[in-house]
């Protein structure tokens, strides 16, 4: 009995094993043949790898640094960076950079110290306007060690454009892009010099395009590391094409804090072509001042939305005026192109060719009229064709050297009265006075001639700041300026 007991129960117990694997077994074969779900690829595969982009551009990076033979304080600054660095962090200064510690001959000061890169192999090389400002002598090192003295061609202050030539051939220019095709979110890389440290290189990726910033040329935003010295140098995108120059950073230290901009390469390309052929700029003038259009402005006169520029002045006589355009009026747009914001008309204006007869729509008095205007020229010679032997009117006690304005030059600039800067000193460059710039009153005396201002700086007291009311394109400012004693 105990053995038919032990049967039954190893029967049972092989039945219930067969149930438990039967539906297990069951489920298991829907599971093999169902499709597989589709994985979707990775929008980002990988970090990318800058070492042959950076050996191919590399070469045709430079230094660059400028030299001033009087003293001035953004001189004293980057002297003391220099000096920072080498005790502290024992980096080594630039090259053929001796330090504050040991004067160059002619009492010759270093001024300051930027980036560049190859434009052309025969030795025209593309760097910002404000690395050479005020420099008496430029220097530029080529990435194998070779070192030139550069001629200043031409130079524009409003797009921050400087072109420079060094006695060489053969040099590996860089390869040019389009800045049109760049597109926000990609990788972008930034050779330079920051500090004086050659060949450093950074990358980020692109943040924005076409930024205002206030400048003529609206800007390329990245996040790609950019410091004092990297100025003048190219940004390169991810085939080895320049798209940008890089120019300016925002900062509430003075270093970097996660923005840069560079100036798109195909504005720094037109404006070079231009300083190549005749030293300097010519754009397109119409002879008006604008402001911006606010919201409410634009709701209460009817408009769709805040957009156009608001004429608040006409120059007499100017295309604007000729062509019927007045005071309150708001253009919308010229050329058959959209005036979006006040600063886009300058930069819209700027780019069309003297003498071309352009529409002009503006908004009056809650109606749409379509003028049309020629466009007259507005020339920056901001910088000379080539530096000249520097005058020695410069060696005033302003550090300024003038000369008059002729009757176009006064026509061009919509002016009764001023002379031309055509020198300066470290004393005057520390100021913020620009070769170009022009005076057109000091202590609230209209400047008539060179020889007026000569006579009233002769009697400024010692004490007293002179005031200065400057203008540099169609702006203007008030500059104060203490004089010094010539023996400074």
């Amino acid at each position: 009995m105990a053995a038919v007991a032990l049967r039954r129960q190893l029967a049972r117990l092989a039945l219930g094993l067969c149930i438990g694997v039967a539906p297990w077994s069951v489920q298991a074969a829907p599971a093999a043949t169902a499709a597989p779900q589709r994985a979707e690829p990775p929008l980002l595969v990988a970090l990318p790898d800058f070492t042959r982009l950076v050996q191919q551009v590399g070469p045709s990076v430079v230094n660059i640094r400028t030299y001033t033979r009087a003293q001035s304080p953004e001189a004293q600054q980057d002297e003391q960076t220099r000096e920072f660095l080498r005790r502290f962090f024992g980096i080594p200064l630039p090259p053929g950079d001796a330090g504050p510690e040991q004067p160059q001959a002619n009492d010759e000061r270093p001024l300051g110290v930027g980036s560049g890169f190859v434009l052309e192999s025969d030795g025209y090389v593309l760097t910002n306007a404000h690395v050479v400002d005020g420099a008496d002598r430029i220097v530029v090192t080529l990435a194998d060690h070779r070192e030139f003295n550069a001629r200043l061609i031409g130079a524009d202050t409003r797009t921050d454009v400087a072109l420079l030539k060094i006695a060489a051939t053969g040099l590996p220019a860089v390869r040019i892009g389009d800045s049109s095709r760049v597109q926000v979110g990609e990788w972008v890389v930034a050779i330079g010099s920051p500090f004086g440290l050659d060949n450093t290189v950074t990358a980020g990726i692109v943040s924005a395009k076409a930024r205002d910033t206030g400048d003529y040329t609206p800007l390329i935003q990245t996040d790609v590391a950019v410091n004092p010295g990297n100025s003048g140098g190219p940004l390169i995108d991810m085939r080895g094409r320049v798209v940008g120059m890089n120019s300016q950073i925002y900062s509430r230290t003075g270093g970097f804090m996660g923005i840069s901009f560079a100036v798109p390469i195909d504005q720094a390309i037109a404006v070079a072509r231009q300083l190549q052929s005749t030293g300097h700029v010519v754009r397109g003038k119409i002879g008006v001042a604008v402001d911006g259009v606010s919201r409410e402005l634009a709701q209460s006169l009817g408009l769709e939305g805040p957009q156009g520029a608001l004429v608040a002045g006409v120059e007499p006589g100017g295309a604007a005026d000729t062509a019927g355009v007045r005071a309150g009026d708001i253009i919308l747009a010229i050329d058959g192109h959209e005036v979006q914001r006040s600063s886009d008309l300058p930069r819209l204006v700027g780019s069309i060719r003297p003498g071309s007869r352009v529409p002009l729509k503006v908004f009056r008095l809650g109606h749409v009229l379509q003028l049309q205007v020629t466009v007259a020229s507005w020339s920056d010679k901001s910088q000379p064709a080539r530096q000249a032997p520097r005058s020695p009117a410069a060696r005033s006690p302003l550090g300024i050297g003038v000369v008059d304005l002729n009757a176009q030059q006064r026509s061009e600039l919509g002016l009764r009265s001023g002379v031309m800067v055509e020198s300066t000193d470290g004393y005057g460059a520390a100021a913020g006075l620009r070769v170009g710039d022009v005076l057109v009153a000091m202590n609230n005396i209209e400047l008539q001639s060179a020889a007026q201002f000569a006579s009233l700086t002769a009697a400024l007291a010692a004490d007293k700041p002179a005031v200065l009311l400057v203008r540099r394109g169609a702006d203007a400012r008030y500059v104060l300026l203490r004089p010094r004693k010539l023996s400074e």
